[in-house]
This record gives C-alpha cells, structure tokens and sequence, in this order.
C-alpha cells in the first residue's frame, strides 16, 4: 500500500510536470514564430519602401529629359509634332487649363497632326503641405499601366479639392476615381498604389521640373519650346494654329529631318 501511494504520488508530479514541459515548448514555439513573422513583416516593409523610392517609369513612358530619363506619359505617340503639357494634380490653373483644353486636345489627337505627352509634377504640395500631389500623380502613373491615363485624369479633375485641402492623399478616393474612370482592373491598380510603384518615379518627374526653371504650371511645349503665359496668352484656336503650323514645317522638311522648335510667344 505505501508502494502503491508513492506510485501514485509520483504520477501525480510527472502529470503536474508534463503540462508545464509542454506550455514551455509552445512558448519557445512562440517566440520563435513571432521572430520569424516580425522578421518577415519588417522585410516586407522594406521592400515596399524600395519600391516607393526606386526610379520605375509606368508603362509606354518616353525620355522628356536630355540624360533621357522617361518622365512624360505620351497619348498618341509617333506623331512629329510634339505637346508636352506639365499638370499638377492639385493645382487649380491646371485643372482650369485642363478642362479648358479638353476638346481641343481631343481633336488634335483626332486630326493626328499632334501627339501630346503629359509631365506630372507635384509643386502644391511643397507649397501648401501634404502629399496629395504625389499620391493622385502616382495613381495616374499606375492608370496610365493599364492606357487609363486621360480617363483617369479627367477623374481628377473633376473631384480636385481646394487647396488647402489634401484630400487626394486618401488611397481610397482614389480607387474610387479609379472605379469611375472605368475599364481599370482594380487588383493591379489597388497593387501598384499600395506598393508605392510610382513614387519614385513622380519624385524624379518634380525634380526634374523644378530644376528647370519653367516657371508655375500649366506649362506647355511645342516641339520643345515652351508657349509663353499658356494661361493668359494662348487660346485653343491660337494652339490649333501653332500645331498645323508646325505640323506643315515638318511635313515641309521631308520625313528624315527632327522637328525644330517654333516661334511660340
């Protein structure tokens, strides 16, 4: 009998010490798993963050810079007369400008007589706080991935808030300015936008403009040479004007010979 109670009471404390062994393997375990996540969390940051700040132009980009850096996303390309438009998404005189010039653009394009590559550059938000500018012009990046640029833009637009206001900064207007633009697949839009897959590539496009000594947006280029005061002084019939003007000097000059600069101002 004091055999059998010693037996017992040694499986008594092998019973209390098994359980307690095993909450300390799971709580190695744990530990081990919570490294391995946190680890794999931090990784997964830093390659986001890498892909916010490395130069990855959006698809069908072309060189707007003399180291041929490819800052302007072109709609219509080919053609041999050339507009590059610079547009800030939260500037109001872009949006003024770009709504102004809708219909006109649209019927160069039409006409092809002209291709236009637009530069987005994000001055406001260094002027007036926040990081709207580059958030709305990193999102039309990603659009421009799927040929949704313009579709996207007038989207901007037609919800750009005042000023003051950093409301583009919001992801998920943005998506639903993707949405309204249509024909977007929002999975690989949501994914670029997330990523930061553009940021870096909208940092460069404003550093290149800001050492350019262009002046306030809207600005615009014909064939290379800025318009004067394209907000005061150009009209849509004096831009047709200019464009059909510059489209025949080039005609003029056989196929071979690079379009020259043309008196704007």
């Amino acid at each position: 009998m004091v055999a059998s109670a010693g037996h017992n009471k040694n499986g008594s404390e092998a019973t209390r010490k098994g359980p307690r062994g095993n909450w300390r393997n799971y709580a190695v375990i744990g530990v081990g798993l919570a490294v391995i996540c946190g680890a794999a969390a931090w990784i997964g940051q830093y390659a986001r963050s890498g892909e916010a700040t490395a130069f990855e132009p959006p698809s069908n980009a072309v060189g707007a810079t003399t180291n041929g850096d490819k800052l302007a996303l072109p709609v219509k390309p080919t053609i041999p007369v050339t507009l590059t438009v610079y547009e800030d998404p939260r500037s109001p005189e872009s949006r003024a400008f770009a709504q102004q010039y809708s219909k006109t653009f649209g019927q160069l394009l039409a006409s092809g007589q002209a291709q236009i590559n637009y530069r987005l550059v994000t001055a406001s938000d260094h002027q007036y706080g926040g990081s709207g500018a580059k958030e709305a012009a990193a999102a039309a990046a990603c659009a421009q991935d799927q040929g949704r640029f313009s579709e996207f833009m007038d989207q901007v637009w037609a919800n750009q808030p005042a000023l003051q206001q950093d409301d583009f900064k919001n992801r998920t207007l943005l998506r639903k300015l993707a949405k309204k633009a249509g024909k977007i697949e929002h999975d690989a839009f949501n994914l670029c936008l997330d990523r930061g897959t553009r940021q870096g590539w909208v940092t460069k496009s404003q550093q290149d403009y800001a050492s350019s000594g262009l002046g306030p947006v809207p600005v615009v280029q014909l064939n290379g040479k800025t318009i004067a005061d394209p907000a005061t002084k150009l009209t849509p019939s004096k831009l047709t004007a200019l464009v059909a003007k510059e489209a025949q000097k080039v005609a003029a000059a056989g196929p071979t010979a690079s379009p020259s600069p043309s008196p704007t101002s």
